[in-house]
């Protein structure tokens, strides 16, 4: 590692250096600045170290529905006040409006390709005969309650691909789910359907159960949702290792609050953009309240995890190419 490096490094290493051993892969990953740019950039200027700071970002993130937890979170580092933002082309095709003169365009990640430029609705001024905007621009953050739908079958087949088996069990009202690793000597398989064949019949490919995830029955569809979204988080965030470094991070060895807060993040995020009640808040709210600073943690691996939990909660995914045992 370079002096320079050496200089740049998260705010947060002597808290780290104290909860973990130096050869932990989280402390590894932590120490990797090529990975962890983004983390850089708000520990160094401490945008989030405060719960209230940090709180009220995932509360913009968790309201901004119109693009990824990933990019909500450049859009409110950029512009914390920003309303509805939408590219040049959109604004004028949807909404009638153009950028006014002088506007400071935000820059947020582009799916397949480098970055975009986006304006917030307050940078813009109606064209001639432009129509009224629409409530989804004049009102984005109005809170709209809903139940969970095909969403739970939809993460549950999903996570199928990474090797997740889901049970559900039947469990007392105080358990509500759990993840574990499953030792190879005792790993099955299951089936993930991959695609239809020529005859329309489904075509499936066996995926080893590398864990396993139990969540209590008894519970609501909503609050089924919510434990799988905080048991997927610990695995997607990296705390259970990883069979490939290029599906998630190997992050395991964090300290327990620093795990248990990126959990409760994910969580509040998946949950609060599916408008849906979540335990997650009474967490977090809780931090704000005793006024703690954020512990040592990674903003990049929970909007990516957020992000991910949400796509496979709203579309068939592709099956991973397995990585060699």
């Amino acid at each position: 590692m370079s002096s320079t490096e050496n200089n740049e490094l998260s705010l947060f290493d002597d808290e780290l250096a104290a909860s973990q051993p130096k050869d932990a892969p989280a402390a590894v990953w932590e120490m990797d600045a090529a990975k962890r740019a983004l983390d850089e950039l708000f520990t160094l200027t401490c945008q989030y170290k405060t719960c209230k700071s940090y709180h009220e970002l995932l509360q913009f993130v968790a309201r901004f529905q119109l693009y990824s937890p990933f990019n909500a979170m450049l859009v409110h580092a950029q512009m914390p006040g920003a309303r509805f933002v939408a590219s040049p082309h959109r604004w004028l095709r949807d909404y009638g409006r153009r950028i006014k003169a002088g506007a400071r365009p935000l820059v947020i990640l582009q799916p397949m390709g480098p970055v975009m430029f986006v304006f917030d609705v307050s940078d813009t001024e109606p064209t001639e005969d432009a129509p009224p905007l629409p409530p989804e621009v004049e009102k984005p953050f109005e809170v709209r309650k809903g139940h969970i739908g095909n969403e739970l079958e939809r993460v549950m087949e999903n996570a199928k691909r990474d090797g997740l088996r889901i049970t559900k069990s039947q469990e007392g009202s105080q358990s509500a789910g759990s993840i574990r690793h499953v030792a190879k000597d005792a790993r099955g398989s299951q089936k993930f359907q991959t695609g239809m064949d020529q005859h329309r019949k489904p075509i499936f490919v066996e995926i080893p159960v590398r864990y396993d995830l139990l969540v209590n029955g008894k519970l609501s569809r909503e609050a089924q949702y919510a434990t799988i979204v905080h048991e997927l988080a610990h695995l997607y965030c990296g705390h259970l290792g990883t069979p490939n470094d290029k599906w998630w991070p190997d992050r395991r060895g964090g300290n327990i609050n620093m795990v248990e807060f990126e959990a409760e993040s994910v969580a509040y995020l998946v949950c609060s953009r599916a408008n849906i009640d979540n335990p997650s808040e009474q967490y977090l709210s809780g931090y704000v309240e005793n006024e703690q600073n954020v512990p040592a943690m990674s903003l990049e691996c929970v909007m990516k995890a957020a992000g991910l939990i949400e796509t496979m909660s709203r579309q068939k995914m592709k099956p991973r190419t397995e990585p060699k045992e």
